[in-house]
């Protein structure tokens, strides 16, 4: 069970970790003169549009799975 807790927490923290590294990097505040070219390390536009499609398609794959148990 501590292992689980432990992978499940440490998923987490690197998720948060890397957006704010993320939001950092591409915030205004950040790219003054002084500041240097960074890329961030997720394409979040992508992973925003791969999310809502696993949603829709979930979604659609729920509603055919309830009409055949109805059926």
């Amino acid at each position: 069970m501590r292992t689980l807790f432990g992978m499940i927490l440490g998923a987490l923290i690197l998720g948060i970790g890397v957006y704010m590294h993320d939001s950092m990097a591409t915030s205004t505040v950040a790219n003054g003169q002084t500041a240097q070219e960074r890329r961030t390390i997720v394409n979040w536009d992508v992973a925003q549009t791969n999310w809502e499609a696993l949603k829709a398609r979930t979604k659609e794959d729920w509603a055919k799975l309830t009409a055949q148990m109805k059926s």
